[in-house]
């Protein structure tokens, strides 16, 4: 376990849920658009490359509605550009699980599924994925998931 203080995120979103394998879809789109669009450049004020996978307001859990944010953790003055999303993400203690495996099979997902399954208390405030300097070799990556706790 951990505890982060408050940060902001700056980046894209999307509505979602994971009903019905809704998620499968929106989700894939979002990292689309994100670089299709070149969604990094747009970002001021950046404190590290690292790209965060945030996912929040959820209605009620994992099986309901929730708001995927990708994007990166800035400086708190920046201001948020017109059509981004800005989300603060308070002071939570984190339990911090590694995923590790290759990009292309889907690892981050198959590690969400073993949370999902694992019955561990969750918040339900904002749990998040950094991708940072040991996701970048998509054959054998790891990437930490964050996951907020009681």
């Amino acid at each position: 376990m951990t505890t982060l203080e408050t940060f902001q995120i700056i980046g894209i979103s999307a509505r979602t849920t994971n009903e019905n394998g809704q998620a499968a879809i929106d989700i894939p789109a979002l990292w689309n658009r994100f670089f299709a669009e070149e969604i990094a450049s747009k970002i001021n004020g950046k404190l590290s490359n690292d790209l965060y996978c945030v996912y929040t307001d959820y209605e009620k859990d994992h099986t309901k509605p929730y708001t995927t944010l990708l994007g990166y953790k800035v400086e708190s003055s920046v201001v948020v550009p017109e059509g981004l999303t800005g989300k603060t993400i308070g002071t939570h203690i984190y339990d911090v699980k590694t995923a590790k495996g290759k990009m292309s099979e889907g690892f981050v997902f198959k590690a969400w599924q073993d949370i999902w399954a694992s019955g561990m208390p969750r918040a339900y405030t904002a749990d998040f994925e950094i991708y940072g300097a040991k996701a970048q070799d998509p054959a054998n990556a790891e990437v930490d998931i964050y996951i907020a706790i009681p």
